[in-house]
């Protein structure tokens, strides 16, 4: 009896380890009776919302591109008319002025700005919760919200010329949503102000990963805090820097809705103050509207951007390398 017990002990302990063995044949066996079109299945209503709102309007506006296309009237095929109309009108090279001026004068704030204003929220202070609130705030405010606020600000009868005026700095008002130039700058403090918030947060999450040990270090070395922001901070930002720059640059370049609002849809005075897409929406719409002309410059804007985005590219890799 003794020995017949130690000889199946061993057995029922080895038993679990043997039906998982047994059993991973069939596992095999079950993964290999998948079809191979259930990838495609699972990733068909993805698939087919890209080619419906994305791939067919993109080749739909290149096919209207060549046409002299309306809207309720078909078109017919005017071969490269509408891109050589393009080239002759002198609002399309204005519109495209006023976007690279955009990319110019808010780039470089919305990359700059947010660095600083995270090294400083960053730090722990009675207080700072609301200040990072206070920051960010403009980010979940609609555009439209945001352009009326400071359309009021800014008017001829607003906050700043009230106060400029009442304190005798000011004779007139300053137009700043009267002039091409100014009304161009008030867009681009208005697309400033509302991505200091969202880029602060990107950078308060870089700035969480920099190792404290590089600023120990240096603070051992004798490094001043300018000096620890150059040789530490600085270098581990720059990929992220860069990064934010393409982003608001595209942004920039495609801007709308800023000045749309602050010039209450006339694209300031004259129109001399449109973005490309502004002067698209003024051809496209409307009953006699040019859909073949706006294509065009729809399609010429992509170029410009894809353009802009190599260019960007370009530029991050080599300063990595």
């Amino acid at each position: 009896m003794t020995s017949s017990s130690t000889t199946v002990a061993p057995a029922t302990a080895d038993a679990p380890a043997i039906d998982r063995a047994a059993s991973r044949p069939q596992r095999r066996r079950g993964l290999r009776t998948h079809s191979p079109l259930s990838p495609w299945l699972l990733m068909a209503p993805a698939l087919l919302a890209a080619i419906v709102f994305v791939l067919f309007p993109f080749l739909n506006t290149i096919v209207l591109s060549f046409t002299d296309a309306q809207p309720l009237v078909g078109g017919s095929f005017t071969g490269l008319q509408n891109y050589r109309d393009l080239l002759a009108d002198p609002m399309f090279w204005v519109a495209l002025r006023n976007c690279l001026l955009y990319v110019v004068g808010a780039v470089p704030p919305l990359v700059v700005l947010p660095l600083l204003l995270a090294m400083l929220v960053r730090k722990a202070v009675p207080g700072i919760g609301a200040i990072r609130t206070a920051v960010y705030t403009p980010v979940i405010a609609s555009v439209v919200v945001t352009g009326l606020i400071w359309t009021w600000i800014l008017d001829s009868r607003g906050l700043v010329n009230s106060v400029m005026s009442s304190l005798g700095v000011i004779s007139s008002p300053i137009p700043f949503l009267t002039d091409e130039f100014l009304l161009l700058a008030s867009s681009m403090i208005v697309t400033v102000w509302q991505g200091l918030g969202y880029y602060m947060v990107v950078y308060l999450a870089v700035l969480a990963n920099v190792p404290t040990s590089l600023h120990e270090a240096a603070m051992m070395d004798g490094a001043s805090p300018v000096r620890r922001f150059f040789t530490v901070t600085l270098p581990a930002m720059r990929t992220t820097m860069l990064l934010i720059g393409v982003i608001s640059s595209l942004a920039a370049f495609r801007v709308f809705s800023e000045i749309f609002v602050l010039s209450g849809g006339t694209g300031g005075p004259g129109g001399r103050s449109s973005s490309l897409v502004m002067l698209i929406r003024e051809s496209g719409t409307g009953l006699s509207g040019r859909l073949g002309y706006s294509s065009a410059i729809s399609i010429v804007l992509f170029l410009l951007t894809v353009l802009l985005m190599i260019a960007n590219l370009r530029l991050s890799s080599r300063k990595e390398s």
